[in-house]
């Protein structure tokens, strides 16, 4: 199922474009923040409290368009049993847990947090088939804590590998995120390069790897989504 990887000019692979989840929220703030700074500079004298009532917005803005950027990326390695990082983030757990929703057996997890500042869209880590995607509503408590990954609200999916192995990525809610958007379908062919979904907000995502996998990251590690590879598969 490997696909062929064209090669990218390092420029392009660079450019940042806006995620078309961040539409609406760009667009609807904008205006919120257009009218605010009109009224600002027809009703407040030009002082430093309307300079600075403006600023403020401005930031804010800038805080959203650096929310949902969405850069071009293509895996340059081979994808025949490699595992790559779904999302932008940190590794905040390496350890095997008991999966007990799908899998039901023991399993090496990796997990990554997302701060508010990262990319927020998340990738397919490894290529296959999808043979379960489900969301499963919950809490939103903070997203590093461990139980985050079974209390909160959350998005999975299922991933066969040519050879067999299963691979589950979970997407989970944290205390500012209140949507998960998941593109993945059952039954579709998936490729490491396509997007996963996104993820409104600071969270992180799990990935449930088979015992036995080589991971290739270790804790605090930054990774960077589609391009990290965090394990092998055995």
């Amino acid at each position: 199922m490997s696909k062929e990887k064209p090669l990218i000019h390092n420029k392009r692979r660079n450019k940042i474009r806006l995620h078309h989840e961040g539409n609406e929220t760009l667009l609807i703030c904008g205006l919120i923040m257009a009218a605010v700074v009109f009224l600002c500079l027809k009703f407040i004298p030009i002082t430093w409290i309307s300079i600075i009532i403006i600023a403020i917005f401005a930031v804010i803005y800038g805080i959203l368009l650096n929310f949902f950027r969405c850069p071009i990326r293509m895996f340059q390695g081979p994808t025949n049993k490699t595992v790559v990082a779904p999302a932008d983030g940190k590794v905040v757990v390496i350890e095997e847990v008991d999966e007990d929703e799908y899998f039901h057996d023991r399993r090496l997890m990796v997990s990554i947090f997302m701060s508010l500042t990262n990319v927020h869209a998340n990738w397919i880590p490894c290529e296959g088939t999808i043979v379960k995607v489900c969301h499963q509503q919950g809490n939103f408590m903070k997203a590093y804590l461990p139980k985050a990954s079974t209390e909160n609200e959350r998005s999975t999916v299922v991933i066969r590998t040519p050879q067999g192995e299963e691979v589950l990525t979970r997407q989970v809610a944290g205390a500012m995120a209140r949507r998960i958007v998941t593109y993945s379908e059952e039954g579709q062919e998936c490729f490491i390069d396509d997007h996963m979904g996104f993820i409104k907000l600071g969270s992180r995502v799990d990935v449930y790897l088979p015992i036995g996998s080589e991971v290739k990251v270790r804790l605090n590690q930054k990774t960077v989504g589609d391009e990290t590879v965090i394990a092998k598969l055995p």
